[in-house]
């Protein structure tokens, strides 16, 4: 018995290099990526397949030795061979490896067939292992690429790099971007998260900081215009009963992911002060939080409440300017306006609706009047500014 063995290990052994050709002609005429391929990566794939040839020739020498490995196999090729053919299109080439080498060993050996299915067996299992391994330390560093992305968003650092860094994780956004910061839990399922936006026609990066949970979100429409249904306000909504309890706060809507900054700096900024408005929704887009933030010293939204409120009135009209700040300062009432500017009432309220035309707040509503109150303020403090820099 051990004589016969050796003498087919030996006739193996001498047929090894005609199954390596047979096989790479079967995969030409078979397999239609394999013939697209370039020289290189063919020449890859066949050392591949020639490889596993002579693993089965060292397998049949002693199947209880040390256990077959694919990764031994795929070593003959380059690092690169992984990502550049599926596990489906490996597992065609092994189907063609093991017929070659079936029909032509069976033909001189009935006996050697079983041998030929278990070691099929095992070359498929261990290829499939292989591709798992390799997808594993895939997602391990896409992990971390993805956590250093959201830190170099939310710190404003390395912006040179960010859109590198990006497109090797997969990014498909070519629309605006907004930033979405909530608290989290153990219990979040960031995957759900992952599939509910890109359900939505976006794409999304997460990352976790301490009990914050943040999420750069990205339209993958660049032709869906700004504020429209598919905005982010709706996305936020949607994701709502995915974050943890506790405030969600959405920054503005920027050009592009390598502005994203601006976008987490407002949102950030209003998710340090949602607590001091009780009534807040869930969630709250980051500048319906400009008083808190202008209160709490962030020096955005001081600009951006004189920007889009002062200055408008007072270079529109200094009337109009007079007449918001009086009404503010009497407690919204119209008839102690009148009086304090001597017109009649329904002046006041003319003008109170040119105002709110401009700049669209209306100074009637109590939460609106806050934050027109605190812009009033913060622009009678910059032109006393400036009148002493002059």
């Amino acid at each position: 018995m051990a004589k016969a063995k050796q003498a087919t290990l030996d006739w193996l052994k001498s047929i090894s290099g005609e199954l390596a050709t047979t096989t790479l002609n079967r995969l030409d005429d078979l397999l239609p990526w394999y013939r697209d391929m370039p020289a290189s990566r063919r020449a890859s794939v066949g050392l591949v397949a020639q490889a596993g040839i002579s693993s089965f020739v060292a397998w049949y020498k002693d199947p209880a030795s040390q256990p077959w490995v694919a990764a031994d196999v795929f070593s003959a090729a380059p690092r690169e061979l992984l990502g550049s053919i599926s596990l489906q299109e490996t597992l065609q080439l092994i189907r063609v490896v093991v017929q070659v080498v079936e029909d032509r060993v069976v033909e001189h050996d009935e006996t050697l067939r079983e041998a030929v299915l278990l070691y099929s067996r095992e070359i498929a299992f261990s290829a499939a292992d292989v591709y798992a391994k390799a997808a594993e330390a895939r997602g391990l560093w896409d992990a971390r690429l993805e956590a250093l992305v959201v830190d170099s968003i939310l710190s404003g650092e390395n912006e040179e790099e960010l859109s590198s860094r990006i497109a090797a994780l997969g990014w498909r956004a070519r629309g605006s971007v907004a930033v979405l910061i909530g608290d989290t839990s153990e219990s979040v399922d960031i995957e759900a998260i992952r599939r509910l936006v890109r359900r939505q026609d976006a794409d999304i990066l997460v990352g976790i900081h301490g009990s914050r949970l943040i999420a750069v979100l990205g339209r993958v429409n660049p032709s869906v215009p700004a504020g429209s249904n598919n905005g982010f306000m709706k996305l936020a909504t949607a994701l709502e009963p995915l974050f943890g309890a506790g405030a969600m706060v959405l920054g503005p809507e920027v050009a592009e992911v390598s502005q994203a900054h601006q976008s987490s700096k407002a949102a950030l900024a209003g998710f340090a002060v949602v607590r001091a408005w009780p009534k807040a929704p869930r969630p709250i887009a980051a500048d319906d939080l400009l008083a808190e933030r202008a209160l709490a010293g962030d020096m955005l939204a001081k600009a951006t409440l004189i920007q889009r409120i002062y200055r408008p009135l007072a270079e529109h009209s200094p009337e109009l300017l007079e007449t918001l700040g009086t009404y503010l300062e009497t407690g919204r009432s119209l008839e102690t306006t009148a009086r304090e500017l001597f017109v009649h009432a329904n002046t006041v309220r003319y003008r109170l609706k040119r105002i709110s035309e401009i700049i669209g707040w209306d100074a009637t509503g109590a939460r609106e009047a806050f934050i027109l109150q605190v812009a009033m303020v913060l622009g009678s403090m910059s032109e006393t500014d400036s009148r002493k820099r002059r």
